[in-house]
């Protein structure tokens, strides 16, 4: 998978899942992951051109998310079980796997650069 579709795949499901926890249990902290998820969109176009800078940006975005969702989020899902579950971890499979095609192209690019 290219590193731009896991990208916009992963932002949608964070928009999607913030959205509908924010629904869910009307807490205001839902919205972090929405805004999260809105920067990783913004951030699609220049992964999609090969942007050095936005790539990683948005790499360290993601292993954010990432970090915070299996640390934190997770677990006390697992303890509140339920549809919360399911809110912990979808985001996170997307975000594993954003960080692997971010890691994939990266190690593509480099192949590339040294091949000429």
């Amino acid at each position: 998978m290219k590193a731009h579709v896991a990208n916009f795949i992963n932002a949608v499901v964070l928009i999607l899942m913030g959205l509908w926890g924010y629904f869910e249990t009307n807490a205001p902290t839902a919205f972090i992951l929405v805004g999260f998820g809105v920067v990783l969109l913004l951030l699609n176009g220049g992964v999609k051109k090969e942007n050095k800078i936005i790539a990683h940006v948005a790499v360290v975005l993601t292993l954010l998310v990432l970090v915070v969702m299996l640390t934190r989020l997770l677990p006390k899902a697992f303890d509140a079980g339920g549809m919360k579950i399911v809110r912990a971890i979808v985001p996170s499979i997307t975000g594993l796997i954003a960080m692997v095609a971010f890691i994939k192209s990266f190690i593509d690019a480099r192949k590339a650069r040294t091949a000429e």
